[in-house]
């Protein structure tokens, strides 16, 4: 599946991705927290590809669902346990990224259903870290581009 991720003006991204059946969904967010979900969205990616889950929010959407209905509220119903994982392990990232600190192993897992090694979460960090570089020197009007695998 290809994600771009549109850089506005305002710093926030249009999240649009292309499924290998050439489908698309995208999601425009609007809010003044907007800026926050591109971060959200490719801190998504890291922990998806890093850890090789099929089902998180990107593997839903490369299956065919469409962005709004991972919120469980959409036409397909509740969302499978493996996203609620990852949504989890995601939101812990976030946090741990507002609070300025760098939590252990032993913090993460405090929170997770599937303890996490002090190695994946640092190639985690990595992951990220990298994809926050690549997406501060996307200008505005530019995107950046992933390929997540099928």
């Amino acid at each position: 599946m290809k994600i771009q991720i549109a850089k506005r003006d305002d710093g926030a991204g249009v999240l649009s991705c292309q499924r290998a059946d050439g489908s698309k969904t995208w999601q425009k967010q609007k809010s003044t927290t907007a800026a926050h979900f591109a971060l959200h969205d490719l801190t998504h990616y890291a922990v998806e590809t890093t850890l090789g889950y099929a089902s998180g929010f990107f593997g839903l959407v490369a299956s065919g669902w469409d962005i709004e209905d991972t919120s469980g509220k959409g036409a397909r119903g509740p969302i499978p346990p493996e996203a609620l994982e990852v949504e989890s392990i995601v939101g812990l990232f976030d946090r741990e990224r507002g609070s300025s600190l760098t939590w252990t192993s032993e913090e993460f897992n405090l929170y997770t259903q599937r303890p996490l090694t002090a190695e994946q979460i640092e190639a985690i960090r990595e992951c990220r870290a990298d994809l926050f570089r690549r997406w501060r020197d996307v200008p505005p009007g530019a995107k950046l581009e992933l390929d997540f695998p099928a």
